[in-house]
């Protein structure tokens, strides 16, 4: 099973509705490590790092997001794996 390194950027109502804990959670629960905050411009980033099918259960909850949300659009971005975390943090 091969790796994968994605970086997302989410737009809509993503920030003040759990996005960013949700997303955690999720990660937790899939083995999917990296990082998620909120951006000045209303957009949520976040670096994902894991399998491949991992990686799209994540990506293709984000399209959708926690109940709150309202997500218009999600730009994914791949990236080189280089296994550079060993958890997920929610940043600040």
């Amino acid at each position: 099973m091969s790796h994968q390194r994605v970086r997302l950027f989410v737009t809509g109502r993503v920030q003040g509705v759990f996005f960013r804990q949700s997303l955690k959670a999720k990660s937790i629960q899939n083995d999917v490590f990296g990082w998620v905050k909120n951006l000045q411009d209303g957009r949520v980033e976040c670096l994902l790092e894991g399998n491949e099918e991992n990686i799209s259960i994540l990506v293709k909850w984000a399209h959708d997001g926690p109940a709150n949300a309202i997500v218009e659009n999600v730009e994914v971005h791949n990236e080189k794996f280089d296994n550079e975390f060993t958890k997920f943090d929610v940043l600040y």
